[in-house]
C-alpha cells in the first residue's frame, strides 16, 4: 500500500480514537475514586476498569459522545476519601456524591471541573478549609457543602460565582 493510500486510513484510526482516548481517562479517573472508597453495599460492582467506555457502569451518565457528564452515589454508604483525579472530568456537570461517610479534605482539583453545575457533598465528614480553586467553576449553580466538618471561612472568591444560586 501506498503512502496516499495508507493516509486515510490513519486519519480514519485517529479520528476514531479519539473518544475511546477520553473514556480510558476518564475511566482511570473514577476508578482512582473506586479505589479509595469502601462500598459496602456494592453500588461500584460494574466498574470494571478493564472496560473501554465508564458509560457502561451503573450511577455514571454520559453525553453522546461517551463523556462522563454525572456522577450519583448520593447516600450510597461509601466511605473514603476524595480524590485529586475526580479533577480530571473535564465534561462532569453534576457531582452528587451526598449522605455518605466521605472524609478528608475536598480536593483544590475540583476546580479544574469547567462544566460543573451541581457540586453535592453534604452530610458527609469532610474536614479542612472550602478550596478557593471553587471559584473558577463559573457554571456552578448548587454548591452544597453542610452537614460537614469544614472549617476556616468561605472564600470570598465564591461570591464572584454569578450563576450560583445555592452555597
Amino acid at each position: 500500500m501506498t503512502f496516499c493510500g495508507l493516509l486515510p486510513l490513519l486519519l480514519l484510526f485517529s479520528i476514531s480514537s479519539t473518544p475511546k482516548t477520553t473514556a480510558n481517562l476518564e475511566g482511570d479517573a473514577l476508578f482512582s475514586l473506586r479505589r479509595a472508597l469502601k462500598d459496602p453495599g456494592n453500588v461500584l460492582q460494574s466498574w470494571d476498569p478493564t472496560l473501554v467506555n465508564p458509560c457502561t457502569w451503573f450511577h455514571v451518565t454520559c453525553d453522546q459522545h461517551n463523556r462522563v457528564t454525572r456522577l450519583d452515589l448520593g447516600n450510597a454508604k461509601l466511605t473514603g476519601r476524595l480524590v485529586p483525579e475526580l479533577g480530571r472530568l473535564d465534561h462532569l456537570q453534576y457531582l452528587e456524591l451526598y449522605r455518605n461517610n466521605l472524609v478528608g479534605p475536598i480536593p483544590k482539583q475540583l476546580g479544574e471541573l469547567k462544566s460543573l453545575v451541581s457540586l453535592d457533598l453534604y452530610h458527609n465528614n469532610l474536614t479542612g478549609p472550602i478550596p478557593p480553586s471553587l471559584s473558577r467553576l463559573t457554571n456552578l449553580r448548587f454548591l452544597r457543602l453542610n452537614g460537614n466538618k469544614l472549617s476556616g471561612k468561605i472564600p470570598r472568591k465564591l461570591t464572584k460565582l454569578r450563576n450560583l444560586k445555592s452555597l
